[in-house]
């Protein structure tokens, strides 16, 4: 198992790299998922079927579409990158924001997905109870929604981890393949794999995206039930 480890310092940091951006891809997309999945959950509005279309459209586009369609949003000409770049200074062509923001794209119809489920499971009589006891709505959703949903919330969190450690398409036509940069596992393997003598490598980040990736949904699982566990105890 030691050959697992032997990487060479651009392995390391392609590593490093998607985890950093898996990360910063589900905390910031974390609290846009509970509110999308609130109104879709809750909400009776004309429109809901295109915000719901929307919000899974990244499911079934080629990823690839996906990335040009950023590129033209958020690359530094578009009306997004430039408005974030003029006002704020955040880059994300080329750069690892924007392998952030790809990979928090991909993953957000799974987070999305699995918040909404769990919040259509909620006893709504319980919120009433709380209505009832004149606690406001944004009160009752915070002490009581919220708590209810946590097992959901986290297996939508790690899904979204999970899937932007194995983002490619997406991520690689929006801001290419930089080592140290923009390079995370998946480029990285697909260089490796076009280069003589690569195929060790590429074999040892292979094993380590998947083990990163079980890992990821062991524990989301295992935290679901703990969760779910201590709400029913309570």
């Amino acid at each position: 198992m030691t050959w697992l480890l032997d990487l060479t310092p651009d392995e390391w940091n392609a590593v490093q790299l998607s985890i950093k951006v898996a990360t910063v891809a589900m905390l910031f997309s974390l609290p846009p998922g509970i509110l999308i999945a609130l109104l879709l959950a809750r909400g009776r509005f004309w429109g809901k079927g295109f915000i719901n279309g929307l919000v899974h459209l990244p499911l079934v586009l080629p990823p690839v579409v996906t990335g040009y369609l950023l590129l033209l949003s958020f690359g530094r000409n578009g009306p997004a990158g430039a408005f974030f770049e003029h006002w704020f200074g955040i880059v994300f062509s080329f750069r690892w924001t924007g392998a952030a923001l790809a990979c928090g794209i991909m993953g957000f119809p799974l987070m999305v997905r699995a918040i909404r489920l769990s919040i259509e499971g909620v006893d709504r009589k319980l919120e009433a109870a709380a209505g009832t006891l004149g606690a406001h709505p944004v009160l009752v959703f915070a002490t009581v929604t919220l708590p209810l949903t946590l097992p959901g919330i986290i297996a939508g969190a790690i899904l979204s981890f999970a899937k932007a450690m194995g983002e490619f398409g997406a991520t690689i036509t929006f801001v290419s393949n930089i080592p140290n940069e923009t390079q995370t596992l998946p480029s990285a393997i697909y260089t490796l794999t076009q280069v003589p003598g690569g195929d060790a490598g590429a074999l040892r980040l292979t094993l380590i995206s998947v083990i990163i990736s079980m890992v990821a949904l062991i524990a989301s699982e295992a935290l679901a039930r703990r969760a779910g566990k201590r709400l029913d105890s309570e």
